[in-house]
């Protein structure tokens, strides 16, 4: 999939249409690896995005880890008593395996830059054989950026850790394939599996889109099916699943 133009990833502007196609592969997905019976979850996504209120419909409790600008009280529980607002800058609140699944959407660990410490305290919270799913930004999506402000310098001297600049001021950590598996695995966790987010490009999914009728279920069903090779060289976002020890 081509680069994406960092004043896109928003969701707004010309490609509109495809941020509706993304939105709804990430609510299949995870629909998909939501567990069976009704569990308790952790989301660590900061409150962008619908996937507390999803998991919530879906009869899961969920403890949603806030942004700080985004909760005015440290605890708050929502009408439906299945969702439970924290504010808080780290899972210290938490004690050891009293989770099901954390699901950790929304680019959290790129947001947060060190990464290493996050995934660890998500496998410390976890139950033995809870599950996480995570998103995070990849290695073309930060050359992208980079070369889009002319940091012609800073792509040559790539190292193991790759901390992007935005245009607004914010730097967000950017991930390889091999990469993401490693910080995984160095937490205890076992990789299910890793993949770009999507596939289909914006172009592409913008044809199929106007030819109207079924056409968006019917691209999501492509998109998911598609068993892509673990690489680095498509989509702005790499997806994965793990699973803890025991």
């Amino acid at each position: 999939m081509l680069p994406i133009p960092a004043n896109e990833l928003n969701g707004s502007g010309a490609l509109g249409p495809y941020w509706t196609f993304y939105h709804a592969v990430v609510a299949e997905q995870l629909r998909r690896w939501l567990p069976e019976r009704p569990s308790l979850l952790l989301d660590l996504s900061g409150g962008r995005g619908r996937w507390t209120a999803q998991a919530a419909r879906a009869g899961h409790r969920v403890i949603q880890v806030m942004d700080f600008r985004r909760l005015s009280e440290p605890w708050l529980r929502d009408a439906s008593g299945r969702v439970q607002k924290v504010r808080a800058d780290d899972l210290g609140f938490l004690p050891d395996a009293c989770v099901d699944a954390v699901i950790a959407e929304e680019r959290a660990l790129s947001v947060e830059i060190m990464a290493e410490s996050v995934i660890g305290d998500v496998a410390r919270v976890l139950k033995p054989g809870g599950r996480t799913l995570v998103c995070v930004d990849s290695l073309v999506l930060g050359m992208a950026i980079l070369a889009e402000q002319n940091y012609w310098a800073h792509l040559c001297q790539t190292g193991e850790v790759m901390l992007v600049p935005w245009p607004d001021g914010s730097i967000t950590r950017c991930f390889t394939s091999v990469q993401l598996r490693e910080l995984m695995t160095a937490a205890g966790l076992e990789v299910e599996w890793v993949r770009p987010r999507t596939v289909l490009s914006p172009s592409t999914v913008d044809h199929v889109l106007a030819t109207g009728g079924h056409s968006l279920a019917r691209l999501v069903r492509t998109e998911l099916a598609t068993r892509p090779e673990e690489e680095d060289t498509v989509g702005i976002h790499l997806v994965a699943s793990a699973r803890k020890k025991g």
